[in-house]
């Protein structure tokens, strides 16, 4: 009789271990896109022209995922010319492996020249990313040229999985407000588009007393926006993926490449009210609006927007300064995100990058420390990847601005070397009067500093080093710096480049190699199988690296 009890008792524990392995293995969900690039006809301020669509749409389709989901976007490239799409996330590639694992250290799937081959006319490629421990509001982009001033860009929701806590309650509804400066004369933009759509075109319906969610992500070319709503306060709530501590507000700067969350509560007389958006620190002002109605207002809208905002910097630096984030709230996982002390690592490197602009050969170049980045004949990953040599320069950009008189700069492929697992200041200096907006792919970086004048070791006495926000496009302003302090533990080739499309495009721009030497998928993933191969790689094949599982 005991015998048989232990017999139960053991199939028992087994039936158990099964199903916690079980569990413990499963793969988390798959969402499969499958995207048609193609040109149509937009008329977004009352002239047609041809714009990039995906699916026929403008913008294009929007991922709504949640957190660890598996995405799996399959592009096909129906335009003339090639095609790349960029995410501004920080995604993960998901592995093929055939135990399900996904490893977080690729940039494979980024998706900019550097990166990845272009995809060719009449050809598709499949993406194959995860939402590895991501929540929040971000975008994507055609990544090659001006594409980005044609369309082809969508927004990008991840939301948190159900037992993870959020810091606020769950509004009535969300909405995506898509930002950004157009013009049918690039680069000097002359309108602002909502949602791909002119002044007023754009329409949100709401119900009196309750509160709603907007995503708002600065999709446009090269200016800073501001968000207000006639008669109505804003509070954030989140920064690319960060929970921030919810201070309220009667507008908001949204610098270009950036994304941010706020809700607002439907508590004035039911009626008709205007979203705007205007240009800030810009030669020219602009502005438009979205309609913001009552549901069963059969009121119109009526007279112009709200009157431009000064282009008060010391408002706007003051503003960045109060966005910091909410050290109790859980991020994508159940710890709070103040459990991260970054203000206690030390710096191991510290990086000065400074922009200018100049003239190389008669034409208008933009640079970074001096240097102009020219796009290579070899996605820099792949010549990385097979040991291709002259492709690009490393150790091109060097750590600090040159000294003395500006020169004109030089143009290369340059790359910056860097360890893995070592943890970065850098200081963004601007000596220019416009404002700049810097991005870089595959990390979060802490704002920790930004001001007015030259930056100084003293200015460190400044940082914040208890909840600065996290976010992965920061903002320097006219004649300021701004610093950020980065754990780089993500290998990889990452582009870090200027929000200004015309600046990144005429090289303002370079790529920093995260380095290790171990060759292990523990931190790295191989090759992915379908990689589109050009240049002085096209026919390479298998791999001249050594990678191990451990």
């Amino acid at each position: 009789m005991s015998s048989r009890r232990s017999m139960g008792a053991l199939a028992a524990v087994c039936v158990y271990m099964f199903v916690f392995v079980s569990c413990a293995r499963a793969e988390d969900p798959y969402r499969f896109f499958d995207w048609e690039v193609t040109t149509g006809d937009i008329n977004p301020l009352g002239v047609r022209q041809q714009g990039i669509l995906i699916n026929g749409q403008f913008p294009g389709p929007e991922i709504d995922c949640q957190t660890n989901d598996n995405l799996i976007v399959n592009v096909h490239n129906r335009l003339s010319e090639p095609f790349l799409l960029s995410w501004q996330v920080h995604f993960t590639q998901s592995s093929s492996q055939a135990n399900g694992l996904q490893h977080r250290k690729n940039s494979w799937q980024d998706g900019v020249s550097g990166t990845n081959c272009p995809i060719p006319p009449g050809q598709n490629f499949t993406y194959q990313m995860q939402a590895k421990d991501q929540i929040g509001s971000f975008f994507y982009f055609p990544s090659l040229a001006f594409h980005k001033a044609a369309g082809g860009f969508g927004a990008i929701r991840i939301r948190s999985r159900p037992l993870i806590p959020v810091p606020f309650d769950p509004p009535a509804g969300e909405y995506t407000v898509l930002i950004g400066d157009c013009g049918n004369q690039l680069p000097s933009p002359d309108g602002i588009l909502i949602n791909g759509k002119g002044p007023n075109g754009a329409s949100f319906t709401v119900e009196q007393g309750k509160t709603y969610r907007l995503r708002v992500s600065n999709v446009g070319l090269q200016s800073t926006l501001n968000l207000r709503i006639q008669d109505h306060n804003v509070t954030l709530v989140e920064v690319e993926g960060t929970h921030t501590v919810q201070n309220t507000y009667s507008s908001l700067d949204v610098h270009a490449g950036q994304s941010l969350s706020v809700l607002f509560t439907a508590n004035r007389p039911g009626g008709v009210y205007q979203i705007t958006i205007s240009t800030r620190f810009a030669k020219r002002a602009l502005n438009s609006s979205a309609v913001l109605r009552y549901a069963g207002s059969s009121a119109t809208i009526s007279g112009m927007p709200p009157p431009d905002l000064a282009n008060d910097i010391d408002f706007s630096l003051d503003q960045a300064r109060s966005i910091r984030t909410n050290l109790t709230a859980s991020g994508p996982r159940p710890n709070p995100q103040g459990s991260y002390h970054y203000g206690s690592i030390n710096v191991t490197r510290t990086i000065r990058l400074a922009n200018s602009a100049g003239r190389v050969a008669g034409k208008q170049r933009y640079a970074v420390n001096g240097v102009s980045f020219v796009e290579a004949d070899t996605p820099l990953k792949l010549a990385d990847y097979y040991k291709i040599s002259d492709v690009f320069h490393l150790g091109g950009i060097p750590d600090a601005p040159p000294a003395g008189a500006a020169a004109a700069p030089r143009s290369e492929a340059a790359v910056m070397d860097s360890d893995y697992r070592s943890f970065l200041e850098i200081v963004f200096e601007n000596s220019e009067d416009s404002v700049q907006s810097w991005h870089l792919d595959g990390y979060s970086v802490f704002v920790v500093g930004m001001d007015r004048g030259v930056w100084s070791e003293q200015s460190r006495k400044g940082y914040n080093l208890v909840d600065a926000v996290s976010r992965c496009t920061v903002q320097v302003y006219p004649r300021a710096w701004s610093a950020v302090l980065v754990a780089l533990d993500n290998v990889g080739m990452w582009n870090l480049r200027s929000e200004e499309w015309a600046r990144r495009y005429q090289g303002q721009q370079f790529y920093l190699r995260v380095y290790t030497p171990s060759h292990s998928f523990r931190d790295e993933l191989p090759i992915p199988s379908n990689a589109l191969r050009c240049g002085r790689a096209t026919n390479a094949s298998g791999s001249s690296l050594p990678l191990s599982r451990y």
